[in-house]
């Protein structure tokens, strides 16, 4: 167990969040000034001393309606410097939703790898680790980072939702695409052990080129089973409602889906039209942008995903 003081702060866009991983530590959310000044600029910084404290900062990275993720990103950025500068023993930034992980390889002549560049701002900031609540492809932001990692997989979370489900009927775990597949069998190991009972679990093939995606056949067996379509985001919903008529075409009986972070860009009015969906599960590191329709709410379940943020930085006091 670390025997400095724990510091947990967080920054606007995220405090509702933070208060509650907060309460579940039995820690009061430590005061901050932000003030944002007429031209754009910004600044941040400490209401309490941190000098020798182990300090974690709570602060998820995606746009909302006053800020941008350029914006979060650089906010926290400066943050942790801040910290650092004013000597915290450690700093730590706790990510519920890490920006620019999509953007891990290169695809493509001159292509950048965008994650392994945000890693690098984290590293001048000096952060002493990163923490991260499902990020796109685990073994590509570990090596991304050259400070210490801690990933947060949501294979439980989504486990305990499901359980039931899966005990009462025939259940398949679906990936919308090849790359998914990791992901997926951490899941349907967790639901197996829940459900007491053997699931399997398939793939939709997916290409993309050019802007183009083709593909969308399902790799596996969903004839007649209620397909649990997994990811970890949702952005416009596209790739779901492929991955959903893929299942129905091959014979799925229903088709949910869930995934860890929900972005809903423009409101994802495809998604929430699509017939072929009978329920949708998501995480609550991102607050449900005002752009969805009330009436598609009730489609929607969010679950608090702050009891696994709580824990892994109990974890990282533990570890020291």
């Amino acid at each position: 167990m670390s025997a400095e003081p724990l510091a947990l702060f967080s920054l606007s866009g995220s405090v509702d969040y933070a208060k509650r991983v907060a309460a579940q530590l039995e820690v009061p959310l430590a005061p901050i000034e932000e003030r944002a000044f007429e031209d754009g600029e910004y600044k941040v910084r400490p209401l309490m001393p941190v000098e020798g404290a182990d300090v974690f900062v709570v602060h998820a990275l995606s746009s909302d309606a006053t800020q941008s993720v350029n914006d979060k990103l650089c906010r926290l950025l400066f943050l942790l410097a801040t910290l650092a500068d004013h000597g915290a023993s450690r700093v730590t930034a706790v990510v519920p939703y890490l920006c620019y992980a999509r953007k891990d390889r290169r695809t493509q002549p001159y292509d950048p790898v965008t994650q392994r560049y945000v890693a690098a701002l984290f590293e001048a900031a000096r952060a002493d680790r990163v923490i991260a609540l499902e990020v796109h492809n685990t073994a590509a932001f570990e090596n991304a980072f050259r400070c210490a990692t801690f990933h947060i997989d949501s294979a439980e979370l989504f486990a305990e939702h499901f359980a039931d489900l899966a005990r009462t009927e025939k259940v398949v775990i679906v990936s919308p695409d090849a790359g998914g597949v990791k992901r997926v069998e951490l899941f349907r190991r967790a639901l197996e052990r829940r459900a007491g009972q053997p699931i399997d679990n398939a793939f939709v093939e997916k290409y993309r080129g050019g802007g183009v995606v083709t593909g969308g056949a399902v790799v596996g067996a969903v004839e007649g089973r209620t397909a649990v379509i997994l990811d970890d985001l949702i952005a416009t919903g596209g790739t779901l409602v492929r991955a959903a008529k893929a299942c129905r075409a091959a014979g799925a009986k229903k088709v949910l889906a869930a995934a860890t972070h929900g972005l809903f860009t423009g409101g994802a009015p495809d998604l929430f039209a699509s017939g072929e969906l009978g329920g949708l599960v998501v995480g609550d590191s991102i607050p449900l942008p005002a752009t969805i329709p009330p009436s598609a709410r009730n489609r929607l379940r969010v679950l608090d995903t702050t009891p696994l943020v709580a824990a892994a930085i109990a974890a990282a006091r533990r570890n020291g």
